[in-house]
């Protein structure tokens, strides 16, 4: 994946008229990432449970909603049971 987007990179497939499939691609990186931490997260042991509460406070640094869409993401307070089932759902 990072060398097919080091050659798109390289011979310039973000700039136009290859826009739309560039950013479609990243969407794609994205997604792809997200699934693999979701992964990361369900076996449940200590580094993941820290690695889901690392990553997942870095959504509290959005401003305004934060807080409150963390708080959303956990299911509660802290990374929990809910969360788990949330992030097993997701996966």
């Amino acid at each position: 994946v990072y060398l097919h987007i080091a050659r798109g990179l390289y011979f310039g497939s973000y700039k136009s008229p290859r826009i739309m499939p560039w950013s479609v691609g990243v969407i794609i990186l994205v997604l792809m990432m997200g699934t693999a931490f979701l992964g990361y997260v369900l076996p449940y042991g200590q580094m993941s449970l820290w690695g889901a509460t690392v990553i997942t406070n870095m959504l509290s640094a959005i401003p305004w909603i934060g807080t409150d869409f963390t708080q959303f993401v956990w299911g509660g307070f802290s990374v929990n049971n809910a969360t788990l089932n949330r992030f097993f759902s997701l996966h």
